[in-house]
């Protein structure tokens, strides 16, 4: 497909760098010709210097051949303006990134008048993903199907639980929960497991399972799944201000550290069950005296990585409390995956997700389309979510009889509303929603699941 990205920060190169991986031809699109050099040459796309919200421009980009046009602008404004002129020069799909809170409420209306395909709000998502952990704070990331009716979750086996040793099928027979082993990390590997794959202690597992059976699941091996009740933030920007507005509907108490005084007056006026602190987050002194020790989970959501990443560790040592840090760049991804911060946030990431999502979505070739998915395993797999919607080679023929890739694993079938974990008699019908998890990058339609 054709591409045109128009600005280049953080989101639009992580996103121009997936789509060329996945034979994508893209243009990217920006008014800094130092920023445009400044990216990997890896990323095998077209550098054109230019405003984007420019007729001209975006003529130059190809607009009227292209299939899709994203706006990642830093401006809400300037977004939603590249996609209308798109809407008129072209006649592509558009996607705009609009993050300021004044919108929230009015998305709906802004897509619907100005033709715009789809709208993200990273900040909202991130908070959305930041929030579903700390429901259930045992796992360390939650990726939710099937609107929600089945997740997938990652946790640490830790010697309490008494699983080192154990196989896949040991665990299945053992602790009779209806969930799936999806995925096993064991350093820098990454295993879809069959059942003889042997688990130990310090693996991240993945599972698959309703939120009930997963609920069972990690009561039997030990693991408390009340959500929390409190929870102490770093970081009064915008994600904080929209977690705070979802953990509160959570009826969990919710503490904001801000520095900046006039954006606490404001967060005090927008969140009146939330208690803003004025002064310093990175104050070890201010963090004791607010009730770290007695946190129950501690968010850090400043604009500095290297901040995020010591406040969680100073945490860790003197808290009992669930994790959650944000981190923007990606270059650190193995670094910081070394040391053990909880649940890490990549925003970038997110959004991202969603937008590929979509692209994968426009491809579909015999109505399987794309209708969730993630980039799990610190991006070495993905989990996507298939809507079957016609007949195919796919459809009506047991599991055990379809010659799937390798590295691939059908994770959970969605049918009439009610979520199976699917063993090998089980078949594939139209109308099913269908997880499926692999190390395989880049499937756009069901059939991609077969060997060729």
């Amino acid at each position: 497909m054709e591409v045109i990205i128009i600005g280049c920060g953080k989101v639009g190169v992580t996103l121009a760098d997936q789509l060329v991986r996945e034979d994508h031809n893209v243009v990217m699109v920006d008014t800094s010709a130092e920023r445009l050099q400044s990216f990997s040459e890896d990323i095998d796309a077209i550098k054109l210097v230019g405003n984007g919200a420019s007729i001209s421009t975006q003529l130059e980009a190809g607009v009227q051949t292209a299939d899709i046009l994203i706006a990642v602008t830093g401006s809400d404004e300037l977004n939603l303006f590249c996609c209308l002129i798109a809407k008129k020069a072209g006649k592509c799909h558009t996607i705009a990134r609009v993050r300021n809170p004044v919108y929230s409420n009015e998305i709906g209306f802004i897509k619907e008048q100005l033709g715009i395909s789809m709208i993200i709000n990273p900040e909202l998502a991130a908070a959305t993903e930041i929030s579903r952990i700390l429901r259930f704070p045992s796992a360390i990331k939650i990726d939710p199907f099937a609107k929600g009716k089945v997740e997938l979750l990652k946790f640490k086996i830790k010697p309490e639980f008494h699983m080192d040793g154990l196989t896949v099928m040991d665990v299945d027979s053992q602790l009779r929960c209806d969930v799936l082993i999806g995925a096993v990390e064991r350093g820098d590997d990454v295993t879809i497991p069959a059942g003889n794959f042997v688990l130990h202690d310090g693996d991240m597992v993945s599972i698959i399972a309703s939120p009930r059976n997963s609920m069972e699941f990690f009561r039997k091996i030990g693991i408390q799944t009340n959500q929390v009740k409190n929870t102490l933030v770093v970081g009064g920007g915008t994600i904080a201000y929209y977690l705070a507005q979802q953990l509160s509907a959570m009826r969990i108490k919710v503490k904001i550290v801000e520095k900046d005084k006039k954006r606490c007056e404001l967060l005090c006026e927008l969140l009146q069950d939330t208690l803003i602190i004025n002064g310093d987050g990175t104050d070890r002194r201010l963090l004791m005296e607010e009730g770290l020790t007695d946190a129950e989970s501690f968010v850090t959501l400043t604009n500095m990585d290297e901040e995020n990443v010591f406040l969680a560790l100073f945490a860790k040592e003197n808290s009992k409390a669930k994790l959650v840090t944000k981190v923007n760049r990606i270059a650190f991804d193995e670094l910081i995956g070394t040391l053990d911060l909880g649940s890490v946030i990549y925003p970038k990431y997110i959004t991202a997700d969603y937008i590929l999502q979509y692209v994968r979505a426009m491809q579909n070739s015999i109505g399987s389309n794309v209708e969730t998915l993630y980039h799990i395993l610190d991006g070495k797999a993905e989990a996507l979510e298939f809507s079957i919607q016609e007949e195919s080679e796919v459809t009506g023929v047991s599991l055990m009889e379809l010659k799937l890739k390798k590295n691939l694993l059908i994770g959970g079938i969605n049918r009439n509303g009610k979520i199976h974990i699917p063993r090998g008699q089980d078949s594939i019908l139209k109308g099913d929603t269908v997880i499926v998890v692999t190390t395989q990058k880049g499937l756009q339609d069901i059939r991609d699941i077969l060997k060729k």
